[in-house]
């Protein structure tokens, strides 16, 4: 088993980026809470943000054993955004994400607005680590929580954010369009659509305006299907539909969407050939870990493939006391993700 990264703090939902050659990671961060678990998430009562950052990896390519006796140096860079910098926020910094686009950096993060609900902020610096100034208003059109953002490889440097996450992340309350004002309070609450026929409710993606705090166009269902059927995965496969913790790589031509199935608390990926989808159920990324989330990053760093993820092990199973891990990975000829390195 991985030791913790990082064990002085309690963090959670790993972002990891790699920005001129260092590995950056942009976590949540779990605080102790008198707050009684709950499906709506209440008693993740995060109210900061730090960034921590690693030159190597090299013990985890190893065994888990190695970075136990050596565990590599993370540098932790300190608070970068706090709940009372931001001016619509209530409460609950959830999970952020960060990208680099055209020498600028920019922390994405969900929250609570004034009137409780789930909104997507931007922060922008100039370095990795900030500071970050973040703007006076969310992301028009935005909603839900869980921003994981993606710069393509193109000429263009084309950048998306996919979001959404059910239950306390109010998916659920976005059935009747895609955007603020289709809020639906009735479905508030561990709520998602089931029954014969019922289909999984979809991920969410926009693509980013040249600015990065802004939508160029419309918010789109990002479409993940069964193989099996060619068809949308049914609401009741809770083994395979979205629940939350969207997060895209691109390894060649390939895309690859990677998300948690919450309640049955594995880590998922489908395919697909455009940043917009279709994408198709093709696998597991990581089987239930200790604790009740599971939210994740990959990541190619120094030429290896890493899994960021957490559990709550240093707490010994606080559910809302994570800590953020690694473990590397591979791919076999045919491109599918796999947990042991192939033979040649």
């Amino acid at each position: 088993m991985s030791p913790p990264l990082i064990t002085h703090l309690y963090t959670a939902d790993p972002s990891a980026h790699v920005f001129d050659g260092k590995l950056y990671i942009y976590p949540s961060h779990d605080r102790e809470t008198d707050i009684q678990f709950n499906d709506n998430g209440d008693q993740y009562d995060m109210a900061d943000y730090h960034v921590f950052s690693l030159d190597s990896l090299d013990a985890y390519a190893s065994s888990p054993s190695s970075a136990s006796a050596n565990p590599p140096k993370v540098t932790d860079h300190g608070v970068v955004l706090r709940t009372e910098d931001v001016p619509w926020v209530s409460k609950q910094l959830w999970a952020p994400d960060a990208a680099r686009r055209k020498g600028k950096y920019y922390l994405y993060f969900p929250a609570r607005d004034k009137n409780s609900v789930f909104r997507i902020g931007v922060a922008v610096g100039d370095t990795p680590v900030g500071p970050f100034i973040p703007d006076p208003e969310p992301i028009p059109g935005s909603f839900s929580i869980d921003p994981a953002s993606f710069v393509d490889d193109d000429a263009d440097e084309s950048a998306y954010l996919y979001f959404g996450g059910l239950w306390g992340g109010q998916l659920q309350c976005y059935q009747k369009g895609n955007g603020p004002e289709h809020f639906d309070a009735e479905w508030l609450g561990p709520k998602e659509p089931s029954g014969p026929g019922a289909k999984a409710l979809f991920p969410k993606v926009a693509k980013l305006a040249d600015d990065m705090r802004s939508f160029e166009g419309p918010v789109w269902d990002l479409v993940i299907l069964a193989p099996e059927t060619g068809e949308p995965i049914d609401a009741d496969d809770h083994d395979r539909r979205f629940f939350e913790a969207a997060w895209m790589h691109k390894r060649g031509n390939v895309y690859y969407f990677s998300y948690s199935t919450g309640d049955t608390h594995y880590l998922v990926y489908a395919t697909g050939s455009s940043p917009l989808g279709p994408f198709t159920y093709a696998g597991r990324l990581l089987e239930p870990v200790l604790g009740w989330t599971t939210h994740h990053s990959v990541v190619e760093f120094q030429g290896r493939w890493w899994l960021f993820y957490h559990d709550c092990e240093l707490s010994k199973g606080v559910n809302h006391l994570r800590s953020v891990k690694v473990k590397e990975i591979f791919y076999d000829k045919d491109g599918k993700i796999v947990a042991e390195k192939p033979d040649e």
